[in-house]
């Protein structure tokens, strides 16, 4: 089965997507399922996994709601204060959805960059572990030291890197980022997303631009450990839903039908549906 294993749904009248401004005219306006489900359908992707884009439990509960309902969508990645004394009740209440399958703080916009490392957030931590939820890490390169603390430290915790931690393509920026990401792919509970990738690049990207990157991730996590996602409908500010399908296509010919399949969809339903047997 092939699975989008990163895309977003918004309303903007609800309010909280400070980041979602009138500037990234492209996309500042309502996305719903009715807007994707087309999409799918063109490439033959049966299902979804819905990620926040807001860090608000409304958000989170807006999902929920929204995936209830439609049928395509397998689970939601939704916000949790981690921070938070009540963050382990909140986590094991929210976690009595069978849709909630993992936890995504907006790292990077946190002006911490130590805050990963917060002992107050250990015991959050725990409690994905104990829910079998995954952390989703929306993180910079700059984190990614951080990060394998935090691997280190929860060697249970199931951690997929989104967007491959977003390295500068536009700039060639690679080192040291590819050593950081070598480090983490050495932990087993690690996994990445090769996602967001285009909006990293120059307005005029080329497959080319994108393929040191992609490689690095699937050398260093081998297919088995690399899960394919769209970031729609931000991927509309970089060339759109189309043009990075095919981009994937390019990136991934020289894979085994196996490894595409593991990458296109067996991984996200490996480590996101694993939960009550879905």
């Amino acid at each position: 089965m092939r699975i989008d294993a990163h895309q977003h749904f918004w309303r903007l009248a609800r309010g909280d997507y400070g980041w979602l401004t009138p500037a990234l005219a492209p996309i500042h306006r309502d996305f719903g399922p009715q807007d994707l489900q087309p999409i799918l359908a063109r490439h033959g992707i049966a299902a979804t996994i819905l990620v926040q884009a807001a860090p608000t439990v409304a958000e989170t509960e807006y999902l929920l709601a929204l995936a209830a309902a439609e049928p395509f969508v397998a689970g939601v990645v939704g916000w949790a204060d981690m921070a938070s004394a009540e963050a382990p009740a909140a986590i094991a209440a929210s976690a009595r959805d069978p849709l909630l399958v993992g936890i995504r703080p907006m790292v990077q916009d946190i002006a911490d960059d130590d805050w990963l490392l917060r002992e107050d957030l250990v015991a959050g931590f725990a409690a994905l572990e104990r829910h079998g939820l995954v952390f989703d890490a929306l993180v910079l390169p700059r984190h990614l030291p951080r990060l394998l603390c935090v691997a280190d430290r929860h060697p249970e915790l199931v951690i997929i890197i989104d967007h491959l931690a977003k390295p500068s393509v536009a700039k060639g920026e690679f080192a040291p980022w590819s050593a950081d990401i070598a480090a983490l792919a050495r932990r087993p509970n690690v996994a990445c997303k090769l996602s967001g990738l285009v909006t990293e690049a120059a307005a005029r990207w080329g497959v080319e631009d994108l393929r040191p990157y992609a490689e690095h991730v699937l050398a260093c996590f081998s297919p088995g450990r690399v899960l394919w996602g769209s970031d729609w409908p931000v991927v509309e500010l970089a060339g759109g839903y189309d043009r990075w399908v095919e981009a994937t296509e390019a990136l991934l010919v020289s894979s085994t039908p196996g490894e595409r399949d593991a990458v296109l969809g067996g991984n996200a339903q490996r480590v996101y549906l694993r939960r009550r047997g879905r």
